[in-house]
């Protein structure tokens, strides 16, 4: 069996890609679907910055503030 070539895995990548984007804007994205396409997102080394009005800063805004002393008694 020969390897697969790269405009295979470019297709492929392409492939996943869309589908992972088409079952979250569609809302039938499962839990695992939303992990899948985080740890697709990490594998790529796609990272992001909270701008404010984006969806990462909505996310973001979601988030408890943590003050050192809360992560202080967290560890002892």
């Amino acid at each position: 069996m020969t390897r697969a070539t790269e405009d295979q895995f470019n297709e492929l990548h392409g492939l996943v890609t869309k589908e992972l984007i088409l079952r979250i804007q569609s809302g039938t994205a499962t839990t695992q679907d939303i992990r899948a396409a985080c740890d697709w997102l990490a594998k790529n080394n796609v990272t992001g910055l909270p701008i404010s009005g984006s969806p990462l800063a909505e996310l973001f805004a979601t988030l408890p503030e943590l003050e050192l002393e809360d992560l202080e008694r967290v560890i002892q």
